[in-house]
């Protein structure tokens, strides 16, 4: 088996990364950020709140493929990867993932993906909860100012937001993250941290492949 665990704060490069070397490495990229995300999404969508989120999210099907998110319940089956982007859905996502009951559901799905497939995962605690046995954990981090950077060049053509807009909430998802009660974003001890503040894409990839390379 190769389980490959990348962690690290919002906007590190986390999934630009995971989808790269699941390519290479002809791996199932699982992106859990995404998973999270959709939940955010079905509450605002349906204004949906405690138990009754709970039981939408048990009745919906969550289906990543493609590198595509779509939704499925007995009423509704909708793409929505553009849709999990927005900054409505940013500004509430480390809330809905704060939840317990929202945390165990996912997790479950999380695990037992894990370990059917080779994978490469990425969030925030996937080396230290999801899966602590991972062959290889990265963290991968930067400077908030330049994961704001190109948070807002990916979404600057596609959404009405400003770079001070994206740092504010690249900051408060941090503080969230870091503070949480629940699964809170954490360097696992044995992982290896990157910093990618100055880094390019190719750099980061032919250094991790570089790891992977130790443990396949």
């Amino acid at each position: 088996m190769l389980r490959i665990a990348i962690d690290g704060p919002a906007g590190s490069g986390k999934s630009t990364i995971s989808k790269i070397l699941a390519e290479k490495y002809d791996l199932m990229y699982l992106d859990t950020g995404a998973m999270y995300r959709t939940c955010t999404y079905i509450a605002l969508k349906y204004k949906l709140k405690d138990n009754n989120l709970i039981k939408k999210l048990k009745e919906t099907d969550i289906i990543l493929k493609n590198n595509k998110v779509f939704i499925k319940s007995d009423n509704d089956f909708e793409e929505i990867t553009d849709k999990i982007r927005t900054v409505e859905v940013s500004k509430n996502v480390s809330k809905i993932a704060a939840i317990p009951e929202i945390r165990q559901i996912l997790m479950k799905k999380q695990q037992q993906i894990a370990a059917e497939n080779n994978v490469i995962m990425d969030g925030r605690d996937i080396g230290t909860v999801i899966i602590p046995d991972a062959e290889l954990k990265i963290f991968l981090t930067a400077k908030a100012e330049k994961r704001a950077l190109r948070r807002f060049e990916e979404i600057k053509n596609t959404q009405k937001t400003t770079y001070e807009e994206v740092l504010k909430d690249i900051k408060m998802r941090d503080f969230n993250d870091i503070n949480r009660k629940i699964s809170p974003l954490t360097k696992a001890d044995d992982a290896i941290e990157i910093d990618t503040s100055n880094m390019s894409i190719n750099d980061v990839i032919n250094e991790i492949s570089n790891l992977i390379e130790k443990v396949k």
